[in-house]
């Protein structure tokens, strides 16, 4: 791909703490407009790579280009072009929201009449504008997290980072910072998104990245990556917990509580009768069976060799 149409390019990237290497080579290609949601476990290297390709950790190795412009001679300009939103809200608790964006502004160099202007604009856009007045101290968590990713707007980023945007919100919440992602990807933001929610990722993102290890163990589309996986998951309830151990190996999800087993097929007839028949010749070991689509989920689980 034209690097010119790339708005994050990251080549063999490494970064080590204490002699654990928690980057190792890590490659991305993001294009502009875009969101790409970077999946994996805990200690997988999803908020190191954030740091880095925001200018806030120096990396140990390895070059990468965001917005254009190098993470190494050219911060001031990466700094210039990006915003970054990370778990919890950065705000003062004694400023109303429309101080905090007017604030904002002002520091990211607006003029103060650009900067009420711009304030005024965003309140509107998220939801806010009769709450702009009040303290964000009386705010809801969603309401927080609404102001908090509109200040990182001020100044219109070509590329924003959302670290876990959605962790501790409620389901409401958590669809409505959805849908303004949606539209600043209609608007053109390059966004990159970290997340441990895979149903974030499967909605949003144009591409996924599964990190394992600091290394990149799969990158798709979400459909792609289902389909890598298995495009459906047979789910086994056991009649034994030895039934349940024997099976287990070969399995993409595990609940042992319910003694149920997830496995991939194609999810054809066919296929199921055989996999029924291979896994329980004597008809004695399943007690049901559940056929449905495959998820992120089971990506996850099968790539990364998560906890079960």
């Amino acid at each position: 791909m034209n690097p010119n149409a790339l708005a994050l390019h990251a080549s063999e990237l490494t970064k080590a703490y204490g002699g654990r290497r928690v980057l190792d080579g890590l490659n991305l290609a993001v294009p502009r407009g875009s969101v790409l949601a970077l999946l994996g476990p805990n200690g997988a290297g999803k908020t190191t790579t954030v740091r880095i390709l925001a200018t806030l950790t120096a990396p140990d190795s390895g070059t990468a280009r965001v917005a254009g412009h190098d993470i190494t001679s050219a911060r001031a300009r990466v700094r210039a072009s990006i915003s970054v939103t990370g778990q919890f809200a950065a705000l003062d608790d004694l400023q109303t929201g429309t101080e905090t964006l007017r604030m904002t502004g002002r520091l990211s160099g607006l003029s103060p009449g650009e900067a009420r202007a711009r304030a005024t604009e965003l309140l509107d856009r998220f939801g806010l504008a009769e709450a702009g007045d009040r303290l964000t101290r009386t705010y809801s968590g969603g309401m927080r997290r609404r102001l908090d990713l509109a200040a990182g707007l001020v100044g219109r980023p070509e590329v924003l980072f959302l670290d876990e945007p959605t962790t501790g919100l409620d389901p409401r919440s958590r669809a409505e910072l959805w849908d303004v992602v949606r539209e600043l990807r209609a608007d053109g933001t390059t966004v990159l998104l970290t997340t441990q929610y895979l149903e974030e990722a499967d909605r949003l993102a144009d591409r996924v990245t599964v990190l394992d290890a600091g290394r990149v163990a799969a990158e798709g589309t979400p459909a792609e990556l289902k389909a890598r996986t298995a495009g459906h998951r047979l789910d086994l309830v056991l009649t034994s917990r030895a039934a349940y151990e024997a099976l287990a190996p070969r399995a993409v999800h595990h609940a042992p509580d319910e003694l149920t087993l997830g496995l991939p097929t194609d999810g054809s007839a066919a296929h199921v009768r055989a996999l029924l028949d291979e896994l329980d010749p004597d008809r004695t070991d399943v007690d049901r069976f559940t056929l449905r689509s495959a998820t992120l989920d089971d990506v996850f689980l099968a790539l990364t060799g998560a906890a079960r």
